[in-house]
């Protein structure tokens, strides 16, 4: 199966002027920092350090499984309550990792942005997140979401408050004033696949209106250990599910012992770590 076909496959009927450049959002809960440094005997600081690099491996890789929008969960609004140490620690890695990978994502043609509250985050961060915004506004190759500050039901109660008074309010204005409240550029189109890893199964305030039929994979490997042949698994995962939005299914069923290619093989570099696809759909 070809990348053209593989993109095709999986189109809701909801977001048909979304076609173009944007054909497959996979957001991902990168969980299990924390965990991951414990059982090594390390500082939780450490923990972020390796899931930062996890990050580099996953939008290096993103592009060529066929993902053209990819959302990262970085930090909830609801991990202000973790201790201040942490918290200054994070707002400082953060801020250090996009100064350094800059240029590294200028030069990868990936679009950068962060979505989510900013009056809370340090000012610095705030001008380093405007700065590579700014420098990789042209990229085509992937558009690199990250959640800062981030929470999902905040978002909506925002944008319910943005929408006009006495106007019957329209899926699109809704979206439009939830967008803006979250500083997001408009026109993403909804989450199709969305990944969980450090083996807890909850959403945990994530991209609830995005994810309305996203659907769920989940995975015991911890974020740190999250490789480019996981994420390869999980969008072969995808690629087995059978999407409908609602409706059923037009084509005749396939022959019994019929095959279909699946869009990608990730057979040659499986994870030794298995992974457990869970067969749940919001909506």
């Amino acid at each position: 199966m070809t990348r053209s076909s593989f993109d095709s496959r999986w189109r809701d009927p909801e977001q048909p002027e979304r076609g173009g450049r944007d054909r497959f959002h996979v957001a991902i809960n990168m969980d299990g920092n924390g965990r991951w440094a414990l059982l090594r005997g390390q500082s939780r600081e450490a923990g972020h350090v390796a899931g930062a690099t996890a990050v580099r491996r996953t939008v290096e890789s993103a592009p060529a499984l066929g993902i053209t929008t990819l959302t990262l969960y970085a930090f909830s609004s609801d991990n202000w309550r973790r201790p201040r140490g942490e918290v200054d620690n994070l707002m400082l890695l953060f801020q250090k990792h996009l100064d350094s990978e800059c240029a590294r994502l200028t030069d990868s043609g990936v679009r950068f942005s962060v979505i989510g509250r900013r009056d809370r985050i340090p000012d610095s961060l705030r001008r380093s997140i405007a700065h590579v915004e700014e420098h990789t506004s042209e990229g085509t190759s992937l558009h690199l979401r990250v959640a800062i500050d981030y929470s999902a039901r905040d978002a909506l109660l925002a944008a319910a408050g943005r929408v006009a008074k006495g106007i019957p309010p329209t899926r699109e204005a809704f979206e439009r004033a939830m967008y803006e409240a979250i500083h997001a550029p408009s026109g993403t189109r909804d989450v199709d696949l969305l990944i969980r890893t450090g083996g807890e199964q909850r959403l945990s305030d994530f991209l609830l209106w995005e994810s309305a039929y996203a659907e769920l994979f989940f995975t015991d490997v911890l974020w740190p250990d999250f490789t480019e042949a996981d994420l390869a698994s999980a969008v072969q995962a995808f690629a087995a599910r059978d999407r409908r939005y609602g409706g059923i299914r037009t084509a005749a069923p396939m022959t019994a012992g019929a095959s279909e290619q699946q869009p990608c093989d990730a057979s040659s570099s499986a994870s030794t770590t298995p992974l457990r696809p869970t067969r749940v759909r919001l909506g």
